[in-house]
Formats: C-alpha cells, structure tokens, sequence
C-alpha cells in the first residue's frame, strides 16, 4: 500500500460513509496533499521518519479541504501540488482540523517555526 493510500484509507476511516463524489475528491485529496507535505519536509527526512504523525496530518488536512468544499464556500484558490487552499468565509470545523493537522506536522516541516516547549 502506498503512502497516499494509507493516507486515504485512515481519511476514510474518520470520514465515515461518504457519497460516490466525495469518495473521488477525498481520494485526489490525498494523493494530493501526500506529495506536497512529503515535499515540505525538512532535509533528510523522509515520511516513514515520522509516518504517524504524517499520516495523521496529511488525514486531518485532506478531511478539512473536503469539508471546506462540501460547506459550500467558495474556494478562491486551490494549489494541490503546493498544498494551498484559499476560500472566502470559515467552517469551524474545517479550520480546526486543518490546525490540529497543523501543529501535528510543524517539528518535521522546513521554513517553519513552532513551539517545542519551554
């Protein structure tokens, strides 16, 4: 099984039962938002070296772009292959799993700073 599809699979999971279309769009999602976090990672990593939390992130954020699609906001922008939504308006819901996702990969991207305690 792939990386994408592992990432599909437990986005399904936390879906629970979706329609033919939200299926399809759930699964390019994926593909999608796998490739471009595994391309945010810092150098030298790899997703196997942190595949759980990549796994749950790319999950959370893929679950976020489809809710934010199925709330029918209007998306103003969609870069799959650089990860970059941009929509007018706010589903909660969606904003929450997209900063849980977040703060689950932020040690593990470049260019990125965090908090790692104190």
């Amino acid at each position: 099984m792939t990386l994408a599809e592992q990432v599909f699979a437990q986005a399904q999971v936390l879906a629970g039962n979706l329609e033919e279309r939200q299926y399809h769009l759930l699964k390019l999602l994926c593909r999608g938002i796998t490739s471009s976090l595994r391309q945010q990672l810092r150098p030298g990593l790899t997703p196997d070296d942190c595949r759980a939390d990549f796994l749950a992130a790319a999950s959370l954020l893929a679950l976020s772009a489809l809710s934010g699609v199925q709330e029918g906001e209007k998306l103003e922008q969609v870069n799959v292959g650089d990860l970059t939504f941009r929509k007018r308006g706010g589903d909660p819901a969606s904003n929450c799993l997209r900063s849980q996702a977040e703060l689950i990969i932020a040690p593990y991207l470049r260019d990125r700073f965090h908090f790692a305690g104190v």
